[in-house]
């Protein structure tokens, strides 16, 4: 079945002064009339889901995230997507760079000087890791809340997947090409790492790849490209600011989709750079056993003051592009899906008499579980999002996943480790009612979307 996603990069919140506050509220709030608008000629009448490519804020600021956690809620609602629903991933205004510590910068500066070796040092040590992180303090419970986690060995930056048909499933991969911004950046100067660019490969299974920076901004850009030629079938970047789509054939049945994004709100409107942000629509078209990409892209009209159609861009409302995919070929999904059908038919017949046997069945608990699992999103967002670090740390140590005469420093990974302690101990429910002790109304996410 086809999904839709609102594709925004680059929306800056904070960047603002003087009259500029209004002008990009204003642009802010003609993008929420415009997705109301195109949401009703969708066939579902509704969106998937948000992508953005990056750069979220503009100083790394809390508040910044605040503002713009607001407002995706908003977009969210009249999108008709669950407003977890978003993935995020960082570009260089989501660091913090007055907050760069002199370990920090001695870190990217050999890092710089002697390239991936070092930076493979550096990511070893988890004391050192929390460093090196501390340029993304704020940018880390934001994306943490949406589950876009940065990985703290240096790996990709949060992932989703979505079946398009049987046996054929896109994965939406982020990348943290800021992972070594430091205080000025020079293109060609960055790194990701193997952690990072070793992209999976699986049979049923095409990659759609999210990165704030364009390739040729990476110092291993060569290798990073070889694996997302072959391994991905569309590149989403953002920070150039300027809109632009290209196919790449990569070889026969394998094709590159290329999506540049341009900025949802560049620092300033000129002749140059303007307001724009994408709808995407994936489809499966099995006549031609090939995903059909549909981009429609947006576009600020001056003399409108309204978002319309890039027409003057891409000469035409939408363009689709159909592309070859090696992993969503017939023959080589019949042999694997035949293969793994056995295997799963086999182990669901051992679970179920087993459990049969034993008497285990309990409906009523295990719809409760479910139930809270499904929560388990809202509940992510709100804590990490939603809550003061003096506020989460109260939860942990009163539901015991910390000790009560806790006096040591709260890292990240620690936080996150002691929510899924809760979670994995079914103590969901208590979670939320702690939650809720702080902001009111239903975690869930029915008081604020």
């Amino acid at each position: 079945m086809p999904v839709a996603f609102l594709h925004l990069s680059d929306i800056h919140f904070g960047q603002e002064k003087g009259g500029l506050v209004f002008t990009h509220d204003d642009v802010r709030e003609r993008l929420i009339d415009d997705v109301t608008r195109l949401v009703q000629e969708l066939p579902n009448g509704k969106i998937d889901g948000i992508i953005v490519s990056g750069d979220v804020a503009y100083a790394g600021f809390k508040v910044q995230y605040t503002t713009a956690g607001e407002w995706l809620d908003r977009l969210a609602c009249v999108a008709g997507c669950q407003i977890t629903d978003i993935q995020v991933v960082p570009g260089n205004h989501d660091i913090n760079r007055d907050g760069i510590c002199r370990s920090s910068e001695m870190m990217l500066a050999d890092i710089t000087q002697n390239g991936e070796l070092r930076l493979d040092y550096f990511l070893e040590l988890e004391k050192d890791r929390e460093v090196f992180y501390g340029r993304f303090e704020d940018y880390r419970d934001f994306a943490e809340a949406y589950d876009c986690p940065l990985d703290r060995e240096g790996g990709t930056a949060g992932e989703r997947t979505v079946e398009l048909a049987p046996g054929r499933t896109l994965r939406f991969i982020g990348l943290n090409s800021a992972l070594c911004c430091g205080k000025k950046d020079e293109k060609g100067k960055l790194l990701l790492g193997a952690r990072q660019r070793v992209l999976p490969r699986r049979v049923g299974e095409e990659l759609v790849v999210i990165c704030h920076h364009p390739l040729p901004w990476l110092r291993d850009s060569e290798e990073a490209r070889q694996y997302v030629r072959s391994r991905a079938r569309v590149f989403i970047s953002g920070h150039e600011h300027t809109p632009q789509v290209t196919v790449d054939p990569v070889q026969s049945g394998c094709d590159l989709l290329m999506i540049a994004a341009g900025a949802t709100v560049p620092p300033l409107e000129n002749d140059e750079f303007t307001f724009t942000y994408n709808l995407l629509q994936f489809d499966w078209d099995q006549i031609a056993n090939a995903l059909v990409v549909t981009i429609h892209p947006r576009v600020w009209s001056q003399a409108k003051t309204a978002f319309e159609p890039n027409i003057k861009t891409f000469g035409a409302e939408k363009i689709a592009h159909s592309l070859g995919c090696p992993n969503f070929q017939d023959k080589v999904l019949s042999r694997e899906m035949a293969s793994i059908s056995s295997q799963d038919t086999s182990a669901a017949e051992d679970v179920h008499n087993d459990t049969v046997n034993s008497g285990m069945i309990d409906a009523g608990s295990q719809e409760e579980r479910s139930a809270m699992e499904d929560k388990f999103p809202f509940l992510l967002l709100r804590f990490f999002r939603d809550l003061t670090a003096t506020q989460r740390l109260t939860i942990l140590i009163e539901m015991g996943a910390l000790p009560k005469n806790w006096n040591g420093a709260l890292t990240h990974p620690l936080e996150r480790r002691a929510l899924d302690s809760l979670r994995s101990s079914g103590k969901l429910e208590a979670l939320e009612t702690e939650i809720q002790k702080f902001l009111g109304g239903s975690a869930d996410g029915e008081k604020n979307s």
